[in-house]
């Protein structure tokens, strides 16, 4: 099958199995690896031809580091300092050690054995970043610690690429010469190596020199990011041709990764570095906007690429050693994961998201086993089952998120190891839900001398208001006695703003029920959400997004050349007809579906919001609008 083929056959798949498995809630990553299983080792669809693309479809890895660089400033990396040495460092020494002492056991020589460890240490960026994205876990406490031994992981790379040569000796384990077959000759470096055996820099170079070369590189990239690269692009920008500035970008990347397999380094590590660079520059959101594109394509296409080359011949003649030393580097690694979360104050469920999440061996193992084999430390009789190993251990982790996702993360917020705070002193308004709604409520309510008492489920929440003055309390507000504590019968107002959408109407209808003498507002999602909420008993319910989408609306007006009594006037007509609207169509929704006659309802109204706005912009002589004007002085009730 030629490349072309190939490459529609990877497609096709791709187009049938990841939908198939989002609906089935496995997520887009396990979709990729099983239809890459389905059409190599079960099928037999593609064969050889895998090695060429994923060549080729490395670059959505190298394009999902540079993307990742372009978000980190170096101020912010200074920031995480703390999280990056000491969490992500400890994990990535801990471990390392750990694996290279296991090694040792069975036998393998100390270089080979710390090579391991240092390989084995890493986790999947391009898996885990693009599942917590994927599912929205990338905020919570866990997605954060994740991402911060991701980053260090990927920095990490810099120091063990300096130290492979200076492990490097003429009898690799099992005896075979590290710059014979069993060095390029292994998979794993062809796959992943320096371009199939081809020369690199670096041969010519003696040991030592090499990891001189490797700072030195480092280093050039750095400086050229900042007195090359950025020039160029202003350059380029004054043209005012997108697609001129889309192949700049494409230029960019491609040609560091070309560097960098030059000289026989990670191109992956290179553009990193290079998004790093860019990170303060003016043109990192029109990089990050023509870039992702191609990185979403191309890392579904290693993905697949990943589960087409699972070589099952190898698998099937020691299926029980294989898969129980994938699940042992697994073990072992969650195991140090968990001790290190556990030790920085992760709890719960996060600690958990964790040490599962970042269980797995990743990508760049591919790519260091083939940089080893070429030094001479590792050869193909580890290469090539510690290869499949790996793989296993990728394919094995989108089953892990699922796992925490449905059984680990609903038990562990039941079990939460932290007890409610014991509310001491009631206010007169209850809020529920402290995020960026009740935060706002909040904070003009207790300036203008309402005692509020305030409860959410998140402690480091609770903890960020307490440094700034405002009082509030760790708890489940759905929770019935803690409503009791927080004087709910006594109270006159009680406002739920609580995220998720169903609990939101479940503790309206608990609250409406239980205390049917205090008044509730709530905060809604949509139209739909409000009428929820009026069901289930809330006195006033709020969209969230919809005064401020309405005030963008306005500004919007003015800045293309409305006159900002005009713009106001749109918008407080458009807010009239829009709350006509919501009562007019309160009787045509119901909770089963959109129904024929809301449509037909939705269309009419939207009809007549055209007509009342072009009235008003044919209106030129009315000024009786006086929304600018303060009420009377004295007027107390304002």
């Amino acid at each position: 099958m030629d490349l072309l083929a190939a490459g529609f056959v990877y497609l096709v798949a791709a187009v049938i199995a990841v939908p198939l498995a989002k609906r089935l809630g496995l997520g887009s990553v396990l979709g990729y690896l099983i239809a890459g299983l389905v059409i190599g080792p079960v099928l037999g669809v593609v064969g050889g031809e895998t090695v060429d693309i994923q060549h080729f479809a490395e670059f959505g890895v190298v394009m999902m580091l540079f993307l990742v660089g372009l978000e980190l400033q170096p101020a912010m990396l200074w920031r995480m300092r703390a999280q990056l040495l000491g969490l992500g460092g400890m994990q990535v020494l801990g471990t390392a050690v750990l694996i290279a002492a296991a090694a040792l056991v069975f036998g393998v020589a100390w270089q080979a054995s710390l090579a391991l460890g240092m390989i084995l240490a890493l986790s999947s960026t391009a898996i885990v970043l693009q599942t917590l994205g994927e599912k929205g876990l990338m905020p919570t406490a866990g997605g954060k610690g994740s991402f911060s031994v991701l980053l260090t992981q990927d920095i990490a790379v810099i120091p063990m690429l300096a130290l492979m040569p200076l492990l490097a000796v003429n009898a690799v384990a099992g005896g075979h010469d590290g710059h014979g077959d069993s060095g390029h000759g292994a998979p794993a470096a062809d796959a992943h190596g320096h371009g199939h055996g081809a020369p690199t820099l670096f041969d010519t170079l003696p040991d030592w020199a090499q990891a001189v070369a490797v700072l030195l590189i480092i280093g050039g990239i750095i400086v050229a990011g900042r007195t090359v690269i950025r020039p160029v692009f202003r350059f380029i920008a004054e043209a005012r041709l997108r697609e001129i500035f889309t192949a700049a970008a494409l230029m960019l990347v491609i040609g560091i990764a070309l560097l960098m397999n030059y000289v026989g380094l990670s191109p992956a590590l290179g553009t990193f570095l290079a998004g790093v660079v860019l990170s303060d520059s003016e043109y990192r959101h029109e990089l990050e906007s023509d870039i992702e594109p191609f990185k979403g394509l191309l890392l579904g296409l290693f993905f697949i690429t990943v589960g087409a080359g699972i070589d099952f011949q190898l698998l099937l003649s020691n299926p029980v050693g294989l898969v129980g030393l994938a699940l042992g580097l697994m073990a072992l690694k969650a195991g140090v994961l968990y001790v290190l979360g556990t030790g920085f104050g992760l709890r719960g469920a996060d600690r958990w998201l964790f040490s599962l999440g970042l269980a797995q061996a990743g990508e760049f193992a591919f790519v260091l086993f083939g940089f080893a084999a070429g030094a001479g430390i590792l050869g193909a009789e580890v290469i090539k089952p510690m290869t499949l190993v790996v793989a296993l251990t990728m394919l094995l982790t989108p089953l892990l998120f699922i796992l925490y996702e449905k059984v680990l993360a609903p038990r562990a917020v039941r079990t939460e190891d932290r007890a409610a705070d014991e509310i001491d002193e009631a206010g007169s308004i209850v809020v529920a839900g402290i995020g960026r709604v009740g935060q706002i409520i909040t904070r003009m309510l207790v300036t203008n001398g309402h005692k509020v008492t305030v409860l959410d489920h998140d402690p480091e929440t609770i903890e960020n208001l307490s440094r700034i003055g405002f009082r509030a309390y760790y708890g489940d507000a759905t929770r019935p006695d803690l409503l009791h504590s927080a004087g709910l019968e006594d109270a006159k107002l009680f406002v739920a703003a609580l995220d998720d959408r169903e609990k939101q109407t479940e503790l309206v209808h608990h609250v409406a029920k239980t205390y049917p003498e205090v008044t509730i507002h709530a905060r809604a999602h949509d139209r739909h959400h409000v009428y929820e909420l009026e069901r289930a008993g809330a006195h006033l319910a709020q969209r969230e997004t919809f005064e401020g989408a309405l005030a963008m609306g306005r500004d919007a007006m003015t800045a293309i050349g409305y006159h900002p009594f005009r713009a106001e006037a749109a918008s407080r007509t458009f807010r009239s007809h829009d709350r006509e609207a919501l009562d007019g169509l309160r009787e045509s929704w119901n909770e089963s579906g959109v129904s024929k006659s809301y449509i037909d309802a939705m269309r009419a109204h939207s009809q007549t919001l055209f007509e009342l706005m072009k009235a008003d912009r044919h209106d030129t002589h009315d000024r009786s609008e006086r929304g600018w004007t303060p009420p009377p002085k004295g007027d107390a009730s304002l």
